[in-house]
Order: structure tokens, then C-alpha cells, then sequence
């Protein structure tokens, strides 16, 4: 099973007031276990860098400006992406900025459908805690110390092993106690029956009698004569 962990950064919140996105970052999973296999790209957003959004990804506008466009790179990612199910931290967020990208260029939009978001996979498994990725790393030993600033495949990464820990480990298979075990069909269950074994009885011999019988006359008044 191919998933891929996307991340992306932006010059902003919302992309219809003209915000543009400035990275992306996939990392390829096979069966939750990322493979190694990425897709990384700075993009030019045709505009300033708004200070907030500097501070959170360091990503300066005379950065971007000797990097591609996202009409450059939109095919490319798109054949990294494929028709796999995509894997996103707050997955409204990044999908409302790259199917704005997208609709720009008069491509097909991506579907909803295809986002798991681990936002609200990490709420339903653990209500009322964090649930932002920084949070989660520190809840599942994930070391994200070289996260001073936000970057889509850093997060991207990161986000890779989080998805992995939300899903049960590396170990998924073995349903200890997980809600989604399935039972074993009557066919896979193998019923061994035993044999009862009637009771033995073992009849003294001759000579045992007679050895029983001269031990009780050595015995006063035993109960055995009464």
C-alpha cells in the first residue's frame, strides 16, 4: 500500500486572499513505512514574503526568487503523487493551497477523499491532548530537534513517523488489543478433542494379600476386622 506524507509552506493563511504556496515536501510510504523516495521543491510565488510567515518557515522572497514556479514543478509532482492516498497534518489547509495552485493552471483539482488527516486521527486517539506535530513527536520518542523553523520535508519526514506510531508501530499486525482486530473466521480456528480415558483399576496379586493379611494380625483391634 503507497501513501505519501505531504507538507506544505506558504506565504500565508489563506489562499484566496492571494497567499501562494512556496514548498512542498512528499515522502513515499509503502504499508505506513516510509522508503525513502521523495519529492522536494522551493517554489517562487510571484509575490513578497509577509513577515509572520517568515518567521515560521525562514523562506525570504529573495530566496524564492531564483526557484521555479509552480508551473514548472506541477507535473512533476503530480507523477510523484500518483493516485496514492495522501498523508497531511491538517489536511483542509494544504489541500485548499494546492488545488488553488492547481486550479490556476487549469488542472484537475485533488480529491478530499484522498486525504487521511493525522490531526484528526491524533484527536480521536488521544481526545483532549495535542495534537500539533511538535506535540505528537514528543509523545512518541520522535526526535524533531532540528525543527527551529518549519520546512514541507523536514515536517514531511516527521510527520512520516508520526503517521506510523498513530497507526500501531511497526508491529501493526500483531493486534494487541487494537480496536481493529479482526476476529478468526470459524475456518481458521483448529479444535483439537481428546479422548476420555476410562479409569484404570489395578487388582492386588495373591501375594500382596497375603502380605496385607499377616500386617493387619500384628495391628491391635485394627479396623479393617471390625
Amino acid at each position: 500500500m503507497r501513501e505519501i506524507a505531504l507538507d506544505t509552506e506558504t506565504t500565508g493563511l489563506n489562499p484566496k486572499s492571494g497567499h501562494r504556496v512556496v514548498e512542498i515536501g512528499c515522502v513515499e510510504m509503502i504499508n505506513h513505512v516510509a522508503t525513502g523516495e521523495v519529492f522536494h521543491a522551493y517554489i517562487n510565488p510571484e509575490r513578497d514574503m509577509p513577515e509572520e510567515a517568515f518567521r515560521v518557515h525562514g523562506l525570504s522572497e529573495e530566496f524564492l526568487r531564483d526557484h521555479p514556479l509552480f508551473a514548472t514543478v506541477a507535473d512533476d509532482f503530480l507523477t510523484f503523487i500518483g493516485d496514492d492516498q495522501l498523508v497531511i497534518h491538517n489536511a483542509q489547509f494544504d489541500m485548499g493551497f494546492l488545488n488553488a495552485e492547481l486550479e490556476r493552471l487549469g488542472k484537475p483539482a485533488l480529491d478530499m477523499a484522498r486525504a487521511t488527516d493525522t490531526v484528526k486521527m491524533a484527536r480521536k486517539k488521544f481526545p483532549g491532548a495535542q495534537a500539533n506535530l511538535d506535540a505528537l513527536c514528543r509523545r512518541f520518542g520522535i526526535d524533531n530537534g532540528a525543527r527551529d523553523l518549519h520546512g514541507a520535508l523536514l515536517d514531511a519526514r516527521l510527520l512520516a513517523d508520526v503517521y506510523l506510531e498513530l497507526n500501531g508501530g511497526r508491529q501493526t499486525g500483531l493486534g494487541l488489543g487494537g480496536d481493529d482486530t479482526e476476529a478468526a473466521a470459524p475456518e481458521d480456528i483448529q479444535v483439537h478433542t481428546q479422548q476420555k480415558r476410562e479409569s484404570r483399576v489395578f487388582a492386588p496379586s495373591p501375594q500382596e494379600l497375603t502380605r496385607h493379611a499377616e500386617f493387619i494380625e500384628k495391628l491391635s483391634d485394627p479396623i479393617w476386622k471390625t
